[in-house]
């Protein structure tokens, strides 16, 4: 009979295979935020995953491989892709509107209505991540002596694939979409070691040289020509908690890098600090206070400074 699952018992009785299924759906509480049972308005991962390939493809056309773009089908081909991403994100921003209404409990919102809005107004700043992206190709052109071509950054530096990603997230971030932006942004992770938080407000010619396990906060912010290296954090100090033990969000947490900055590899920065313009950070220094523009901050001079606060305490 459809519906029906029949559990076969082993002959010896060892393994009880209907009391643990009992003991596993008891866990299934309904606020437990794990499940994901009946979920019909929640967006489908895969299909997020398929609007950042097709979005990619629009922001470096030809980049896959995977369609011969030539200028007598550039239109063809744009028109294309833009029509496949429209498609998708229209469905999928409608079931994350949606996701919030039942978390909410709103029942005023037109949540299909909304969702064209908001797809409307991403598909036109396309043009102007683009732009971005074009600066932040040349920052890493010029940033890398080992860096021959444009095209080689494109498509050989894990950077842009991650920076690209956030900058597509961000502008959803913005609209306040649901699920999607940590979806894209954590895709992006997990292809190239970099994880940048799709609330993080990032300017012009921003460049991570090599990558790997940098990780930037939802409300840290970048000026324009900073330049980070491998394992950089810009993370938060500690979490303020209401009376209830709760952690309390939306409160601005994480490190602003002013203009022009340089933050070798390895380094942490923590906490709502300023790091002044022109600023340089070595590596492995691990701080929590803000730095005075154009300032070069070591660790032996960390050390020096600490050492210096604790004998004046004395």
């Amino acid at each position: 009979m459809a519906g029906t699952f029949i559990i076969m018992s082993d002959s010896s009785d060892t393994y009880d295979t209907r009391k643990l299924v009992e003991r596993i759906i008891a866990t299934y509480d309904e606020n437990s935020g794990i499940n994901f049972i009946d979920a019909a308005n929640m967006p489908v991962r895969d299909k997020i995953l398929e609007a950042i390939d097709l979005l990619i493809e629009l922001i470096f056309p030809g980049y896959t491989g995977k369609r011969t773009v030539t200028h007598e089908n550039l239109d063809y081909v744009t028109g294309e892709l833009i029509c496949q991403v429209r498609g998708i994100l229209l469905e999928q921003v409608e079931l994350a509107f949606r996701y919030k209404c039942k978390m909410t409990k709103c029942v005023t919102c037109d949540c299909q209505k909304l969702a064209a809005d908001t797809v409307e107004f991403f598909l036109n700043k396309l043009p102007d991540i683009r732009e971005m992206l074009k600066g932040d190709v040349a920052a890493a052109y010029d940033g890398d002596p080992s860096a021959n071509s444009f095209e080689e950054v494109v498509i050989s530096y894990p950077y842009i694939f991650a920076i690209a990603i956030h900058r597509i997230a961000h502008e959803l971030y913005l609209k306040e979409v649901p699920l999607i932006p940590r979806i894209m942004s954590e895709s992006a992770h997990s292809r190239t070691g970099i994880d940048i938080n799709p609330g993080a407000q990032i300017g012009n010619r921003f460049f991570i040289d090599h990558g790997t396990g940098v990780v930037i906060g939802e409300t840290a912010v970048i000026g324009d020509n900073v330049k980070l290296y491998q394992g950089v954090t810009l993370g938060a100090l500690s979490f303020p908690k209401d009376e209830r033990g709760r952690i309390v969000k939306g409160s601005k947490r994480h490190p602003t890098i002013e203009d022009n900055v340089t933050i070798y590899a390895e380094a942490t920065l923590l906490g709502d600090i300023v790091i002044g313009k022109g600023a340089v950070i070595g590596g492995n220094v691990w701080f929590k206070e803000s730095v005075e523009p154009s300032v070069t901050v070591t660790v032996e001079g960390l050390e020096d400074h600490y050492t210096h606060r604790v004998k004046k305490s004395d």
